[in-house]
């Protein structure tokens, strides 16, 4: 099994994973990161990402103040980018940081809450222990419904008959 908290894997993945682990690397983005625990979740990481797909980073975050100044740092000067609050699943709050970083989006997360136990993290796994089992056919039918419009989870669901994919696939 993959050890999808640390970026080793992708330097060893295909072309795209490869291309991620350069970017990150480049831009110190883990390393800055560090103390938050961060993990790349999504679909790069289990290879069903599709044209335009993002690199999903999640994060513990404890001290949300402290949070969002560094990520008003994060990212070089001449690069733009969001950061928005919102509030998720049972009134939990999370912090949002959306850019482009050379030709990907990059996508920021963090919740107060152990990176492992995101449900970012959890559908990932989960996804990653089906496409194993099923294969490359079911690999590419995922594939096939995302660049149709249809998000992972619920391609997941569609072609697994789950009635709310979303919780289901946490129960894998």
């Amino acid at each position: 099994m993959i050890d999808f908290t640390k970026l080793d894997y992708l330097k060893e993945g295909n072309d795209k994973q490869k291309r991620a682990y350069e970017v990150l690397t480049k831009y110190r983005i883990f390393e800055i990161l560090s103390y938050y625990s961060p993990i790349l979740a999504g679909t790069i990481p289990i290879e069903v990402d599709i044209e335009g797909s993002d690199l999903d980073i999640i994060c513990e975050v404890k001290d949300e103040t402290e949070f969002l100044e560094l990520l008003n740092q994060i990212l070089p000067q001449n690069i733009d980018f969001t950061i928005e609050t919102n509030i998720i699943n049972n009134n939990e709050n999370c912090i949002i940081l959306n850019s482009m970083l050379e030709e990907f989006p990059i996508e920021i997360f963090g919740q107060n809450k152990p990176t492992t136990k995101q449900n970012a993290y959890r559908h990932m796994i989960a996804e990653h222990k089906i496409l194993q089992e099923k294969g490359e056919d079911f690999k590419q039918k995922i594939i096939e419904l995302k660049t149709q419009g249809i998000k992972t989870e619920p391609a997941f669901g569609l072609l697994m008959s789950l009635e709310n994919p979303y919780e289901d696939l946490l129960k894998f």
